[in-house]
């Protein structure tokens, strides 16, 4: 009954720390997302202005 246990215990463990990890990842791809969102929405408003 140990043994089964530990195994369980090792999986969930494995499961937390890769929801931590894949949320890490995913916090970091919206900033990035974000900075070049706002980069670029400030170059159209910059070419907005030569137009009108």
């Amino acid at each position: 009954m140990l043994e089964y246990n530990d195994k369980v215990f090792k999986r969930v463990s494995d499961a937390g720390i890769s929801g931590i990890v894949v949320g890490v990842i995913l916090i970091i791809i919206g900033i990035s997302l974000g900075v070049v969102s706002i980069v670029f929405g400030t170059k159209a408003l910059k070419t907005k202005k030569h137009l009108i």
